[in-house]
């Protein structure tokens, strides 16, 4: 991130062909996105097995089923934080992107887009 972060703010420039520095930049994008689409799959489940075991909870009052519960909510509080740094990751991304695509012009070459293809240009 840091590395893009310097190209955005002019302290480095592309050297070499810039369509394949686009290329790269969205291939490192989409990985970023599919990494946040995992983690907020996992997020909402452990979001839903914690209503699910506080519900079970006011049914079947066990210490064991309080305890499952408290767990679920230990972990649902790092995971939901580590969403948002991801959510932000990518949209810091995408400002990158089009800070530098600004800098450089419009490449003439498609960048590749999230799901693999060659696009019109825009990240999906």
């Amino acid at each position: 991130m840091e590395y893009y972060r310097r190209f955005a703010a002019g302290e480095e420039i592309v050297e070499g062909d810039f369509g394949e520095f686009q290329k790269e930049m969205c291939v490192q994008i989409s990985f970023f996105q599919h990494e946040r689409l995992i983690h907020l799959i996992v997020t909402v489940l452990f979001a839903v097995l914690a209503v699910v075991s506080i519900l079970v909870n006011l049914f079947i009052q066990e210490l064991a089923v309080l305890a499952l519960c408290l767990m679920f909510f230990v972990l649902l509080i790092p995971y939901i934080r580590h969403y948002y740094i991801l959510e932000n990751g990518v949209q810091r991304l995408y400002e990158y992107y089009d800070q530098i695509r600004d800098q450089y012009g419009p490449s003439t070459k498609s960048p590749i887009r999230a799901n693999g293809s060659a696009g019109s240009g825009h990240i999906v």
